[in-house]
């Protein structure tokens, strides 16, 4: 039994009794059958826009694309696109359609939608379903409505949605929707970088990134073509029973579904091919290869128009992520005080994450996680001293002493040093003690 909520069955029980028909359709369908929550409604109707504004004319209602048969209705709950059934005219700039038509029946409306399982409608007591998506949901499977290529040539960011929600619900691309991915993949070069940064980070984020990943690299390539290089690039290592790509996409699907953390995942090794050597054994090494994936990282991020804030986290953990973990209180504090207690946890749910993705032989490794985390939280949960903030003493402390300008600032910076590497205690008296010498020091 399929469920709407109260302020869209009451939508479409006002359009219905104004005499149109109306359903609820697309991706909201898709979930009530899948037995999740939709994150929005929206409604598809017979009433032309003007009609839908005379039948809602006591409550506020947003002209938000008129042009193409959608108005908004403002609910306490949230705004309702209404939109009237249609069909698509030619796209030629393979994203939008030039113009619209209005029509009639809704079984024309949902053909021409992109996926079978985002092609139904329901009004509360009928579902249409004339393309088989619930059958679809049933085999857990992506298949474009009618011909894919079509589908693809009228919007090709369709191509990345398609491969966004097979991580997202974990299904499978049918054949002839791949392939036609395949075939339409320079078409993404009309997609702005902000729809591709938004479609690709659901992806990563997905359930099923690892096998989406895996077997659409070339896909990714289009947007990504720094993935290319990466795919079957044998890491000839002990410590490495995967290729560059393969070894990336399981260190994606074991870090947590976080956007900063699964981009510092994928960037993390792309500058492996190009740091490739060969030793005397016959053992591959990538020496530098942390500084050149932060450079392919910095590049994609600012092309990609990431935020400022997560570009700069990114940057951070992939240029960090091959340091070795250490279990010493000294060592995490020190962590603490460069980058932070969030990003501290980051990184090492990116190493732990970089080692699973590694060879049985160097697997132990996780041991040595599980004890940094259980430290790192100790140290926060005893609000242990390792930035000027916690420092038993300040800046006026440091000008009492008799310090000025820069070396205030300096001397606080080498107290912290003496705290966090355990040469002193937090002690606001043995700190004085120390300031007192830095200042003589100084004015000698």
């Amino acid at each position: 039994m399929l469920y709407l909520p109260q302020h869209i069955s009451r939508v479409i029980s006002a359009l219905s009794s104004a005499g149109f028909e109306a359903y609820a359709v697309g991706g909201a369908v898709r979930d009530m059958l899948m037995g999740a929550a939709p994150r929005d409604y929206d409604v598809a109707t017979s009433a032309l826009p003007d009609e839908t504004e005379a039948v809602f004319a006591l409550e506020r209602v947003l002209e938000t694309g008129k042009k193409h048969g959608t108005v908004t209705l403002m609910t306490s709950d949230g705004g309702v696109e209404i939109t009237t059934f249609r069909a698509d005219g030619k796209y030629s700039d393979n994203r939008h359609p030039d113009a619209v038509r209005f029509v009639s029946g809704i079984d024309e409306d949902l053909a021409r939608r992109d996926f079978t399982i985002n092609a139904m409608a329901y009004d509360g007591k009928v579902l249409r379903d004339p393309f088989g998506g619930r059958r679809d949901i049933a085999a857990r499977t992506i298949r474009c409505v009618g011909e894919p290529e079509r589908r693809f040539g009228e919007d090709s960011l369709r191509i990345l949605r398609g491969l966004r929600l097979a991580s997202e619900l974990e299904f499978s691309i049918e054949p002839e929707t791949a392939e036609a991915m395949r075939r339409c993949r320079a078409l993404l070069q009309n997609v702005s970088a902000e729809r591709i940064n938004t479609e690709l980070t659901r992806l990563l984020c997905g359930a099923g990134a690892q096998r989406v990943l895996l077997q659409y690299p070339d896909v990714l390539s289009a947007v990504l073509p720094e993935i290319e290089p990466m795919v079957g690039f044998l890491q000839h290592s002990p410590w490495h029973s995967l290729d560059v790509w393969a070894h990336t996409a399981a260190v994606v699907a074991n870090t947590p579904a976080q956007p900063v953390l699964r981009w510092a995942a994928l960037f993390h090794d792309m500058g492996k091919p190009a740091t490739f050597s060969l030793d005397e054994n016959g053992v591959g090494h990538f020496y530098g290869h942390a500084s050149v994936s932060r450079d392919i990282a910095v590049d994609i991020m600012h092309r990609l128009r990431f935020d400022r804030a997560s570009a700069e986290r990114i940057e951070l953990l992939v240029k960090r992520h091959d340091t070795p973990v250490r279990v010493e209180r000294e060592a995490l504090k020190k962590l603490l005080r460069r980058i932070g207690a969030e990003a501290a946890r980051q990184l090492l749910q990116l190493g732990r994450a970089d080692n699973l993705g590694q060879s049985e032989a160097v697997r132990h490794r996780q041991a040595a996680y599980d004890a940094a985390e259980v430290l790192l939280e100790e140290i926060l949960a005893a609000d242990e001293c390792f930035t000027l903030k916690k420092l038993a003493v300040n800046g006026s402390d440091a000008l009492a002493a008799g310090l000025r300008g820069a070396q205030i600032g300096a001397a606080l910076n080498e107290l912290l040093d003496a705290v966090v590497e355990g040469r002193a205690q937090n002690d606001r008296a043995e700190l004085l003690a120390l300031l007192a010498h830095i200042a003589e020091g100084e004015n000698n």
